[in-house]
């Protein structure tokens, strides 16, 4: 199956590579291109891509609102020059289902968009450790209403390995069930607790002890 992807970033020439990068494989296919967040939101209505690859800092709507619009809609991975600050804290609160360093490689952000598509969350391997400690000690802007009670037994140990980052191949395995099963019970997991993505339930698991 081909994975439709929309390609965000102001920079002409860093969208261009990108385009060529994923455009290069044979199961990925860009089949449209923003030069800011307002026509990455219009154009992802419209086109309805499998992955938004989004740029954080962009002219007339930032990535982070982009991404926020942008819920329910495609599954985003932010694509970014920036390490660790408040600008991809506010893309993972807004539901982004990831992010990369824009010095990833071509596989690497093949590999990326291909993780996305299929469900699974990805931070970049670099500073993934340090984003989810910075990111746990940020005060939350609203108290949590959210409670495991609402999962059940199962769904509490998906969260569990979803919290240690495995991929739903990775969580299959270890909890001995079908890849699909496996799919059922993180969407959910995200449904019930009003999560938007797996990194936001990575964080909500460390966040709640």
């Amino acid at each position: 199956m081909t994975i439709k992807v929309l390609v965000a970033d102001d920079h002409a020439a860093v969208r261009a590579g990108i385009v060529l990068i994923l455009d290069g494989a044979a199961d990925l296919e860009v089949v449209g291109e923003a030069a800011d967040g307002e026509q990455a939101v219009a154009m992802a209505r419209e086109l309805r891509p499998d992955v938004v690859v989004m740029d954080i800092r962009m002219p007339r709507l930032d990535g982070i609102s982009a991404t926020r619009e942008l819920a329910g809609v495609a599954d985003v991975l932010i694509l970014t020059t920036f390490d660790i600050d408040e600008y991809v804290f506010g893309a993972l609160r807004a539901g982004a289902a990831g992010f990369l360093l824009k010095n990833t490689d071509a596989d690497g952000l093949v590999d990326a968009v291909r993780l996305v598509a299929r469900g699974d969350g990805l931070i970049s391997p670099g500073v993934t450790r340090k984003l989810i400690n910075a990111f746990a000690a940020q005060p939350a802007r609203q108290p949590s209403t959210r409670d495991l009670s609402v999962l059940t037994a199962r769904e509490q140990e998906v969260l569990a390995c979803i919290a240690r980052g495995l991929s739903n191949a990775e969580i299959a395995g270890e909890l001995d069930m079908a890849e699909a099963t496996t799919k059922t019970h993180v969407s959910r997991v995200l449904g019930k607790l009003g999560l938007k993505s797996r990194v936001q339930a990575a964080i909500f698991y460390s966040e709640s002890g």
